[in-house]
């Protein structure tokens, strides 16, 4: 059987910008207060994935989109995200032979550090800007970001198959 199908020769370019919609949507659902704090860095996490597997075809020009899209979503002083996501998409570049080989516990600590990198970027930069805040409770995206790996890991690693992105 001959599929001449885009996602069939490995395009999946829209299947990427999907997981980004994906991504971006729910970085926005509204949460209860206590939690709120602990959100996931479903961005940042997927950003790392694609990265990891296709570095050929996402990189840094994509964060740096993915960060201007973030922060007129979010209301932030613009680049701010651009910033510490293109740091990250460029660490990730740096390490994404050694990180394929990891276990996913590696990785996920792995991921759990290129997150923290990312919040603390973040909010130093927003220490310019002049908001501050008094306390380290910012850093618990990338616990939980950490221990939601494996299984955002699992489920894109399918989706890629699925579609044979390549």
């Amino acid at each position: 059987m001959n599929n001449d199908s885009p996602a069939a020769q490995g395009g999946g370019g829209f299947i990427i910008l999907g997981t980004f919609l994906i991504g971006l949507m729910l970085s926005q659902i509204p949460l209860p207060y206590f939690i709120e704090w602990a959100r996931p860095e479903w961005v940042a996490m997927i950003l790392i994935y694609w990265v990891m597997a296709l570095p050929h075809r996402v990189g840094m020009g994509m964060a740096f989109f993915l960060g201007l899209l973030l922060d007129v979503i979010k209301g932030s002083v613009l680049g701010l995200n651009a910033l510490s996501l293109t740091t990250i998409a460029f660490l990730t570049l740096l390490l994404h032979q050694r990180l394929r080989m990891f276990p996913l516990i590696q990785q996920a600590m792995m991921v759990m550090v290129l997150v923290g990198i990312n919040q603390l970027l973040f909010h130093w930069m927003q220490a310019f800007t002049g908001f501050t805040g008094d306390s380290l409770i910012f850093l618990l995206p990338c616990l939980v970001s950490g221990i939601l790996w494996p299984w955002l890991f699992v489920i894109l690693r399918g989706v890629r198959r699925f579609f044979r992105i390549r």
